[in-house]
């Protein structure tokens, strides 16, 4: 198919038949598998895997990509929802659970879309995302490190973070100015350090990295006491990219207690 790549949308269509093998192999389909696709465009990942699944389900905001994606596959292998990603529900997509997601995602909407995607992890196995290196590096970060901030902790709060292999721009049409990595999230099915009040700690986290470089006494002004921060057993003399996501958890749980 003939489509100029649309810089509103973000597009930046794979060609590079080695990276779509290796991110085929990665997410490594089963014939029942329930899979979503998020931003097929011409179908670069949507036809291998259609040679793996029974059914795909694609969600794809482009209406002029539209008849070129129900042509992929067998008939009746694809279900098109010609939909914003931003605004999809999962709950629409018929089917086992849990899902798994994939998609290579424009850089534009990303870090909202995976904000979108952990609202509904409960429905979620895991997701396979092509995305831009800065973004998989914030998304996989650890304390302390200069890529760590709030995206690392609310992603790694409910996810397995899983850096897995670099793409370059060669392997995009037309190629972004930016390098681009492959990373797996794996919704954890039981939290490792559950929040009493998620939207609290959300609050916490958001506050924190505005305020990156205050002390923590001064970061979480308003929000959370120094003697709060210290009945957590951290020091509120440190920085917030110095704090564990469990750290985050214990300042908001002691906060949540003494409200």
């Amino acid at each position: 198919m003939n489509h100029a790549p649309r810089k509103r949308f973000g597009q930046h269509f794979l060609h590079d038949p080695g990276v779509i093998q290796r991110i085929v192999g990665a997410i490594a389909p089963r014939r029942d598998d329930t899979l979503v696709e998020i931003g097929p465009g011409l179908g670069a990942i949507t036809g291998p895997l259609l040679e793996r699944l029974d059914h795909l389900h694609v969600v794809e905001l482009d209406r002029d990509l539209i008849p070129h994606l129900h042509i992929l596959g067998p008939p009746g292998a694809i279900s098109v929802h010609e939909a914003d990603a931003l605004r999809f529900a999962l709950d629409r997509i018929p089917g086992p659970r849990p899902l798994r997601v994939v998609g290579n995602l424009p850089y534009n909407i990303s870090t909202p879309l995976i904000f979108h995607l952990l609202d509904q992890a409960a429905q979620i196995r895991d997701m396979h995302f092509l995305l831009q290196k800065e973004v998989v590096e914030r998304l996989t970060a650890a304390p302390g490190t200069a890529a760590y901030g709030r995206l690392g902790i609310m992603v790694q709060y409910r996810c397995r973070a899983e850096p897995l292999f670099h793409v370059g721009p060669g392997a995009f049409r037309p190629p972004p100015k930016v390098d681009s990595a492959v990373v797996r999230l794996t919704p954890y099915e039981t939290l490792p350090c559950p929040a009493r009040d998620e939207p609290l700690l959300a609050r916490l986290v958001h506050q924190a990295f505005t305020r990156r470089r205050k002390t923590l006494r001064n970061a979480l002004q308003g929000l959370a006491l120094p003697e709060q921060i210290e009945a957590a057993g951290i020091d509120p003399t440190h920085r917030p990219e110095t704090l564990s996501v469990d750290a985050f958890v214990r300042i908001a749980d002691i906060v949540a207690d003494t409200a």
